[in-house]
């Protein structure tokens, strides 16, 4: 069945067919990409997500910062660092930092599973929310590069080794996994699969 696309470059409006996983459609005014389809998105979906809920928990238990100033040692995770910050009157930055980092991510690998089971099983309710999910989980995804600027942060505290001793802890590979592989996962996800089992029916 065809459906009319409109390019976002151009603006020509043209028929596309149906199409296979992996293939994708180009204008033929422009040559702009108006529409793709993902290879085993469900299946890439659930794996990335997992894997990011797996590691979402070391990622905050265990100290993503460890430093030692003059005899001075200390471990920080992320919940302890939206703590201090708290504890400093930094009210702001602790809630970004906490949204960021801890809120924002599990709900997002929430919603993806969601999105996901209730794709696989092919259930006619509520396509229109589940739409809506997708959508503000495509609105946060830039949040997640706050993640990417506090790793920054760190790699700058590691410059204090002249006054101090800063390594990275055990949490902050399980961190950055997490970072990636949600960002992996959201790219995976092919809204299409929401409504195809409704055109296919009408």
């Amino acid at each position: 069945m065809a459906t009319n696309i409109v390019c976002q470059t151009c603006g020509l409006m043209q028929q596309v067919e149906k199409l296979e996983p992996g293939a994708r459609a180009e204008c033929c005014r422009c040559t702009s990409i108006i529409s793709s389809r993902k290879i085993n998105s469900l299946g890439r979906t659930a794996a990335f997500s997992l894997a990011a809920l797996i590691l979402y928990i070391p990622a905050n238990i265990y100290p993503i910062l460890r430093m030692n100033y003059y005899g001075a040692y200390s471990e920080n995770t992320v919940w302890e660092g939206c703590v201090n910050l708290f504890r400093d009157g930094q009210w702001f930055v602790a809630g970004i930092v906490f949204l960021a980092s801890i809120l924002i991510p599990f709900f997002k690998l929430l919603g993806l599973f969601f999105l996901v089971i209730t794709t696989k099983f092919g259930s006619a309710r509520g396509r229109q929310q589940r739409t809506w999910i997708y959508k503000i989980i495509a609105v946060i995804g830039p949040w997640a590069m706050l993640d990417v600027f506090l790793l920054s942060v760190l790699v700058a505290l590691v410059k204090l080794q002249q006054i101090a001793t800063v390594l990275p802890g055990r949490g902050l590979l399980a961190f950055t996994g997490v970072v990636l592989l949600t960002i992996l996962a959201s790219a995976s996800f092919d809204p299409k699969l929401i409504w195809e089992e409704a055109e296919q029916a009408s």
